[in-house]
């Protein structure tokens, strides 16, 4: 939970309740950025954990929140560039809607 905390500013708990979600899985509910910036924090941490070789679980959990922190601080840069917000309440759902109202709209055209 620490990388993904510090990646939104949350709990793992908020991150579901925002995309809606109850026991669904939530990497399958995450956009293409939401991933990979998670990728991001847990390659870091495994990066730090490499080189700093912590010992004992305050240790890791110091070195997981340094791997989140980097994610993190990447996800606000991201941000600030584009103006918009990474973390979405966007799942699988709404996401899949989208894409078949596209599909609709593609073959709506293709008749006409």
């Amino acid at each position: 939970n620490s990388k993904v905390q510090l990646i939104n500013n949350g709990y793992t708990r908020q991150y579901k309740n925002l995309k809606g979600l109850k026991k669904e899985n939530l990497r399958d509910n995450m956009s293409t950025l939401e991933l990979a910036l998670n990728m991001l924090a847990e390659a870091t941490t495994t990066e730090l954990t490499k080189v700093q070789n912590p010992q004992g679980l305050e240790e890791n959990r110091i070195v997981a929140k340094t791997g989140g922190k980097i994610a993190g601080d990447a996800r606000r840069r991201i941000e600030q560039e584009t103006g918009t917000p990474v973390i979405t309440s966007q799942n699988a759902n709404n996401l899949s809607s989208i894409v078949t109202g596209m599909i609709e709209g593609v073959i709506e055209k293709e008749d006409k």
